[in-house]
């Protein structure tokens, strides 16, 4: 195998990454949504733990893509 072609596959790897952050921000606010509807009382105390799950998941998001950018174009 030549060493450009284990260079894309590592960065098409790399980017299953953002795929799985999709699917947990898809769950951290369907979860957050099922919850405010069945006690809407409590969806104000759990908003800061919305977006701080959002911030986390998204980062990790953000990650797995500059990993891949850096498999791609670093020497």
């Amino acid at each position: 195998m030549e060493a450009e072609a284990a260079k894309y596959i590592g960065a098409g790897i790399a980017c299953l990454g953002m795929a799985g952050a999709g699917i947990g921000l898809g769950t951290i606010f369907g979860n957050f949504l099922s919850g405010a509807l069945r006690n809407p009382s409590a969806a104000d105390g759990q908003f800061g733990r919305l977006i701080f799950g959002f911030a986390v998941t998204e980062a990790l998001g953000i990650f797995s893509l500059l990993i891949a950018l850096l498999l791609l174009f670093a020497v």
